[in-house]
């Protein structure tokens, strides 16, 4: 075992003594040594729950013939870091919990790795460090929030809290009502209830083959939870012994299907920055064009908030991710899990208890995936969008250019009125380097779709968008602000022309207007000259490369 290298032999000694010092007895020292990184926190009411899920994994471990050890990793909650200076943070703490989550492994020399993670930014840093590491890991994903409860009609998050805010600013519902929902909408722990970006990455772990069959939308405080909890502390100590590593189970077929159960799913377009990133960690180069490739081939069949009706818990009454990949049938690749059963064989014994809520190929919400990628002379490298969320009539739109160069700027000028119909929001320089770390933009979309605004205004960032983000949301647009993009020389009034059918988006300006105003442009000083960010922004790589650092 690989932590025989500090408890086995005489010169070993003064390590026996200091783990002796834990508490741990000798009849266990020959066990494997299972480490459990916890991202349990008060902060974050999708990990509020942990505690408890720590006491299952715990039981299964020692139940399966390892032992047990917890650590720490941190955890940014992007709905409280939302619109103001700590978003800043979040897709920054990715490469934190990864590098932790690497640093306590092997500095231990652990034999295996439980996973305990639920939200944006922790579950795709947990799964980067188990493809560096290469050690038996599974993960344990927390699991989502039920729906919140308001004179007979379900809430959730998005629609509820942020959208009420421009729904408030126009005068659409009274101050009580603002006060109720936001008293309601989140009724405790879990992960908020739609398919937002911490339940897409569930479900896309799961789907890769890391998690145990049910995990991604089993409800966080459930039995059913618990048990996932129990059994996942179990089989770790079985891929220890068997010497199944991530790298056996996260193949590149592996990262293909995880990409087709996301578009199925119409997940949030925070997975195309790390679904690639997984991916570099684990050996392999995963170009922005499989997404839209996939794309083309893999119809959306299940109506997910925030762009459609459905909650998790709806997904996970119909089925679950089995009944997805049920549905997707030899679409999928016949890769390997961590339950010791093929993803086929996984889909052959899953049933369909919903077929609204997962829907048969042959009647699709959309003949293609929900994420697709655009390209042109506004974004040569790409940018994204997640088409599930928009309305047919916005699937092409012109309209103006309405220029602000931070989220701050343009969320002020949205609900001070000034963002009008027939305008496309430009908000630059909030890119990986720009950002710096490239801060969601849900509050400026909430507002606008909020205050009715969705089916007449485009918004197009160099940033990123929460998964809650619904509506004609163009981000990731690459190259970013900061390294020169087209978009740093957009001015207002500019004609922005949006194709997404044709996978098109374009400034209706010549390349000698472009070339003219690329010599005047200057780039500006940093945001942020100090601490982490700043050593942030001057290693992470571009969007359209998962925003990893080198």
């Amino acid at each position: 075992m690989k932590s025989d290298i500090i408890k086995k032999g005489i010169e070993r000694v003064p390590h026996r003594a200091l783990l002796y010092a834990t508490g741990i007895p000798k009849s266990e020292m020959g066990k494997p040594f299972i480490g459990v990184a916890s991202s349990f926190t008060d902060l974050i009411p999708g990990h509020t729950g942990m505690r408890d899920l720590e006491r299952f994994i715990e039981k299964g471990v020692h139940a399966g013939g390892g032992y047990p050890f917890f650590f720490g990793i941190p955890g940014i909650c992007d709905g409280i870091a939302m619109g103001h200076s700590g978003m800043h943070y979040s897709l920054a703490s990715r490469e934190l919990i990864a590098d932790m989550v690497e640093t306590v492994a092997s500095a231990h020399q652990l034999d295996g790795l439980v996973l305990l993670t639920n939200c944006d930014k922790i579950t795709p840093g947990m799964l980067m460090a188990a493809g560096r590491l290469d050690i038996p890991s599974i993960v344990v994903t927390a699991g989502p929030m039920s729906s919140g409860h308001y004179k007979g009609r379900r809430l959730n998050l998005t629609s509820d809290t942020f959208e009420a805010v421009g729904k408030f600013k126009k005068g659409l519902i009274k101050r009580e009502e603002l006060e109720d929902l936001e008293m309601c909408a989140c009724p405790g722990a879990g992960s908020c209830q739609g398919m937002y970006t911490a339940n897409t990455m569930a479900c896309i772990t799961e789907s890769l083959g890391m998690s145990l069959t049910g995990c991604a939308t089993a409800l966080a405080v459930s039995a059913k939870k618990r048990r996932i909890a129990f059994e996942s502390g179990r089989r770790i100590v079985d891929l220890v012994q068997q010497k199944v590593t991530p790298r056996k189970i996260m193949t590149m077929k592996a990262f293909e299907n995880a990409i087709m159960v996301d578009l199925a799913l119409g997940g949030s377009t925070n997975t195309v920055l790390h679904i690639p990133a997984i991916a570099h960690d684990a050996g392999f180069k995963l170009p922005l064009a499989a997404f839209d490739r996939l794309s083309r081939k893999t119809p959306h069949i299940t109506d997910m908030l925030p762009g459609g009706k459905h909650y998790l818990e709806d997904l996970d009454y119909a089925g679950g991710i089995p009944a997805v990949l049920k549905r997707l049938g030899k679409m999928l690749h016949n890769t390997a899990t961590v339950n010791g059963r093929t993803i086929h064989e996984i889909a052959s014994e899953a049933e369909i208890f919903d077929e609204e809520v997962i829907r048969p190929l042959d009647r699709p919400h959309h003949a293609e995936g929900g994420i697709v990628i655009l390209k042109g002379n506004l974004a040569p490298d790409g940018a994204v969008v997640k088409q599930s969320a928009v309305s047919a009539n916005m699937m092409k739109f012109e309209g103006t250019a309405i220029v602000f160069d931070s989220e701050e700027t343009a969320m002020k000028a949205i609900l001070g009125g000034r963002v009008k119909a027939g305008h496309v929001v430009i908000v630059r320089y909030e890119g990986p380097k720009g950002g710096p770390g490239m801060r969601e933009m849900l509050s400026p979309t909430a507002a606008i779709a909020g205050m009715g605004l969705s089916e007449s205004v485009a918004l197009i960032t160099d940033g990123r968008f929460s998964g809650g983000t619904r509506g004609p949301c163009i981000g990731h647009v690459s190259p970013e602000a900061l390294e020169g993009g087209p978009i740093a020389l957009v001015k207002n009034g500019d004609r922005i022309n949006i194709d997404i059918a044709k996978r098109k988006i374009d400034v209706a300006l010549s390349d000698q207007e472009m070339a003219k105003r690329r010599s005047s442009w200057k780039k500006p000083s940093p945001k942020i000259s100090r601490g982490y960010l700043s050593r942030y922004a001057k290693l992470v790589s571009s969007a359209g490369d998962g925003a990893i650092m080198r």
